[in-house]
């Protein structure tokens, strides 16, 4: 039987959704998660948000794999937007900032897919945890999206240079 979902639990879960939506938006219509945009900003925002409410939720009651991951998310968010603005790195700017926003948006899906398939639907969720073959798979799955996503990706940003070239 999952665990049941604490007030503070069900605020994180509606505050997790907002960076989902916006990165998810942001990939449909820009390609990409770009901080200068609002649909990147309401991502940026959220995420963080997110971040910070996932410290009061533990079922071990201490740091967890969850909480590192968040932390990693921010650093990857943080670094895909500092380094977008770091001259000396000349060409490489937005394949690295792409790379950054990116992989801090599959690492913020990581528990979240781990949670949703361990939660639901309730009373027989599909699955029971990071070892059940169900969240393994769905999480082997993502990291295969993610891979070939990011390649489309650094494609998408070379095609936009090369544009930019020959205008």
């Amino acid at each position: 039987m999952p665990h049941p979902i604490s007030p503070l639990g069900a605020l994180h879960t509606a505050i997790s959704v907002a960076p989902v939506v916006a990165g998810l938006y942001c990939y449909a219509r820009q390609r990409g998660i770009h901080a200068s945009t609002r649909a990147g900003q309401v991502y940026l925002a959220g995420l963080f948000l997110s971040v910070v409410t996932s410290f009061g939720l533990s079922s071990t009651g201490k740091f967890n794999a969850g909480h590192a991951l968040g932390l990693l998310a921010l650093a990857a968010a943080l670094g895909g937007v500092i380094v977008a603005r770091l001259g000396f790195l000349g060409r490489l700017r937005p394949y690295l900032s792409a790379a950054g926003l990116s992989f801090s948006f599959f690492l913020l899906l990581v528990p979240g897919i781990n949670e949703t398939l361990s939660r639901l639907p309730p009373g027989h969720p599909v699955g029971s945890g990071i070892e059940s073959p169900v969240v393994r798979g769905a999480l082997l799955g993502w990291v295969v999206l993610f891979a070939v996503g990011l390649c489309v990706q650094m494609w998408t940003v070379h095609a936009g240079r090369r544009a930019l070239r020959s205008a």
